[in-house]
């Protein structure tokens, strides 16, 4: 436990990504603003709009137009939501900033208990789900599974069933400002910073409309990319499966020297010889595999892009007053 508490903040901040949420902007402002405006704290709401095909942008200008504590920024394409969360916490200039879903999945109802955590101390207060009922038997055996590889492969322990749901002090995210690298694992990033945490459990709901843009696929190519971003492991491992074949070679190629020594030249094997050249040359593959996903992320790394375009954006009243905060401003302008 801290041994510090806090006064309320002058400020909080939420940072909220969308992608194709039209049908769920209403619900979810609605039901926002309802909890923020019964908070004794000032607010700013952080809409990301991630290259949405649909109403969206549209929905959410209707809101800032009703609230001007909205801060909307409209991204030039999809750039995912890693990228998005990335672009509000850059905007964000609150004592601390919550991070939360756009499809009601992450009930509003548990940032003042959030609140109340950091005002203990904390700097970091992570939602945890309760459950995974809403997610299908195979779903959530492979989210098990992935929490305990990267726990296991990484040097960064991630918290288990622990999503994007979370309150950061302000130097968390001015530490995690700094973090400018294009594969964004943001589990990994939030473990990374450290600093002092604790977590909340929540219910998971149901999702208010529509369904997940996360296809099995792109959650596997999450994940992958997760483990990539923070661990050798995968080139560890390759080296060592190799030395263990060189040593399985030797040992063979000494005992058929023997035998051959012994009892004269066998006819050979074709299925032996096959099976065998397949599986190194496989192997080989792989291991060439593995090593060109590091190369390509260092390639992507040293073209130094920037980590999102801005297509438009609609500050709230007063936003960006003190020095640093008018920096960040200038810096997303420059990108509209």
């Amino acid at each position: 436990m801290p041994a510090t508490n806090r006064q309320a903040p002058s400020l909080i901040s939420v940072v909220l990504p969308f992608y194709n949420e039209a049908a769920s902007v209403d619900a979810l402002m609605t039901r926002l603003l309802e909890v923020l405006d019964h908070q004794p704290v000032p607010y700013e709401l952080i809409c990301v709009d991630d290259g949405s095909g649909d109403e969206t942008w549209l929905q959410l200008s209707a809101w800032r137009e009703k609230n001007d504590a909205v801060t909307l920024i409209g991204l030039s394409r999809n750039f995912g939501k890693e990228i998005a969360i990335t672009a509000g916490l850059d905007a964000a200039e609150g004592d601390c900033t919550v991070i939360m879903d756009s499809d009601l999945q992450h009930p509003p109802e548990v940032i003042g208990e959030m609140l109340a955590k950091w005002k203990e101390g904390f700097d970091v207060v992570t939602g945890v789900r309760r459950d995974r009922a809403t997610d299908g038997l195979a779903r959530r055996a492979l989210s098990k599974l992935f929490y305990r590889a990267f726990n296991a492969l990484s040097p960064t322990p991630i918290t288990p069933d622990a999503g994007d749901f979370r309150l950061l002090d302000r130097k968390v995210v001015d530490a995690i400002r700094r973090m400018r690298e294009r594969a964004r694992f943001m589990k990994g990033i939030y473990g990374w910073v450290g600093f002092k945490n604790t977590a909340i459990p929540f219910d998971v709901e149901e999702r208010a409309h529509g369904r997940s843009s996360f296809s099995p696929f792109r959650l596997f190519a999450l994940a992958f990319d997760g483990i990539l971003s923070f661990s050798t492991a995968p080139l560890r491992l390759a080296m060592y499966v190799g030395g263990i074949i060189a040593l399985l070679a030797i040992a063979l190629g000494s005992y058929y020297l023997v035998r051959t020594v012994i009892y004269g030249i066998d006819v050979p094997g074709y299925a032996s010889i096959i099976v065998s050249t397949l599986a190194l040359s496989g192997f080989t593959m792989l291991q060439i595999g593995v090593t060109g996903l590091y190369l390509g992320r260092i390639y992507d790394e040293v073209k130094a892009r920037p980590l999102y375009l801005v297509r438009e954006m609609v500050l709230r009243e007063g936003a960006h007053a003190g020095a640093d905060r008018a920096a960040t401003v200038r810096h997303l302008k420059t990108l509209v």
